[in-house]
């Protein structure tokens, strides 16, 4: 006679087993098979993780600063050429 294995009650333990649950109801409730779901899940996630990047540039903390003060003192000057 087998007995079952129990998972830990432990965090540590219980975490792996949440996350199976939860891919195997995702892909129960999407109808797809849970390899496919696991594959598109990385392919979706490259592709945001793409598109983070090539924004994160154009939305750089220094770029931004640099283009505010150039748009601050462009004002000043019209302001003080009226």
């Amino acid at each position: 006679m087998s007995t079952l294995s129990r998972p830990s009650t432990s965090p540590a333990g219980i975490i792996p087993w949440m996350i199976n649950l939860a891919t195997r109801t995702l892909a129960y409730s999407l109808n797809m098979p849970e390899p496919l779901l696991h594959t598109t899940g990385i392919f979706v996630f490259a592709q945001v993780q793409a598109v983070e990047n090539s924004v994160g540039k154009t939305l750089c903390p220094i770029r931004l600063l640099r283009r505010l003060l150039k748009i601050s003192s462009r004002n000043r000057f019209r302001q003080s050429n009226r």
